[in-house]
């Protein structure tokens, strides 16, 4: 809707990869004021239905070395503050180095538990209460270690004119699937987060069973 009150068309953009092709509808650009400063924010929403945001800080269009945080939903962590997992911190890590730097884009992916949704996520949790870690937990379910993707992402990025970026991620398959679609990573930015009292095993499997930079 245009500042008159009258509805408008919203861009939509494509890209195709392996004969796949993803489809992306981006909202409007509204002011979004934070802790951490004044950003831009865009709704996304994707071939499938979901819906996710992007965050922006400054103009990226044509830039290269762009920071760049891909990051996916974690709502116990994000919203009831939980302590077993290290992503709120990585998101609050990601929106301050945007404030501080004025330039880059924070992608928030809705594919909460790495791809296999709140509900299981939370039997996981209970299966982790047993000794499993959230590696063997996972598998226990019926489910890959890490389902997430980020097709969404690369053509997000594509959308915004983004030539190159500086992950924010201690995720070396996030790197891969990234460049896979298309993005070019210029060099990893890494998230470093102590652990705590309960999430420090979680960070341990993280790095010991799924390859994570430490």
């Amino acid at each position: 809707m245009d500042e008159t009150g009258n509805v408008v068309s919203l861009p939509t953009y494509a890209s195709s990869d392996k004969g796949t092709t993803v489809t992306i509808t981006l909202s409007s650009p509204a002011v979004f004021p934070t802790e951490f400063g004044e950003f831009e924010i865009r709704a996304i929403r994707d071939s499938e239905g979901r819906e996710h945001a992007v965050v922006l800080a400054g103009n990226v269009s044509g830039s290269e070395d762009v920071p760049v945080r891909v990051h996916s939903e974690c709502l116990t962590s994000e919203v009831l503050q939980s302590m077993r997992c290290d992503c709120r911190e990585q998101l609050l890590s990601a929106m301050e180095q945007l404030g501080t730097t004025g330039l880059g884009v924070l992608i928030y992916l809705r594919q909460e538990g790495r791809g296999i949704g709140f509900f299981n996520k939370i039997e996981a949790y209970a299966l982790q209460d047993t000794g499993l870690d959230t590696v063997e937990a996972n598998e226990r379910l019926g489910f890959p270690v890490d389902s997430r993707t980020y097709e969404v992402a690369a053509t997000v990025l594509a959308a915004l004119e983004v030539r190159s970026v500086c992950l924010m991620t201690n995720n070396p398959r996030k790197i891969e699937a990234l460049e896979t679609h298309g993005v070019r990573v210029s060099r990893r930015v890494p998230i470093r987060i102590e652990p705590g009292r309960h999430n420090g095993g979680y960070l341990r499997t993280k790095r010991s069973k799924m390859n994570h930079f430490a």
